[in-house]
């Protein structure tokens, strides 16, 4: 990982020190971000993280094949995404997807690129959604 140049970063007795040069908003703006990742870090390595995403639409489905996740989403092809060596996918029913990884920024990248290829749409609420994501609906058109 990249520190910033005024961040200073000390491992001390199993623990992980941050210390910033002055008192600055700029220096105390670093130094809660660095902070943040590094306990992300941490965190990715002793937990993991994972994100949920779920498939609601007749027809759509999700598998894995191999390392690439096929997405079946009313398009005329299905998609195939190769998953990077350090995520791990998985589709434990044909309309949900677990991500999980170490890296909680690429975990988190990779849940919303699949997201992107079908968002949820307001009328139906048909597409791909974050598990527990609540979908505002908006009415149709109402016929004379």
């Amino acid at each position: 990982m990249k520190i910033h140049a005024d961040m200073d970063v000390k491992i001390e007795q199993n623990e992980i020190k941050v210390s910033r040069p002055g008192d600055s908003k700029k220096h105390k703006s670093l130094h809660g971000l660095t902070r943040s990742l590094i306990a992300n870090m941490v965190a990715g390595v002793s937990k993991g993280f994972q994100r949920k995403l779920e498939i609601v639409g007749v027809g759509y489905k999700a598998e894995m094949k191999g390392k690439h996740l096929s997405l079946n989403l009313g398009y005329s092809h299905p998609i195939l995404l190769a998953m990077p060596e350090t995520i791990t996918a998985s589709c434990p029913a044909a309309t949900e997807i677990v991500i999980e990884g170490a890296d909680k920024e690429l975990v988190g990248l990779i849940a919303a690129k699949i997201r992107s290829f079908r968002s949820p749409e307001p009328y139906k609420g048909k597409g791909i959604r974050y598990a527990g994501e609540y979908v505002r609906k908006k009415a149709g058109k109402t016929g004379a």
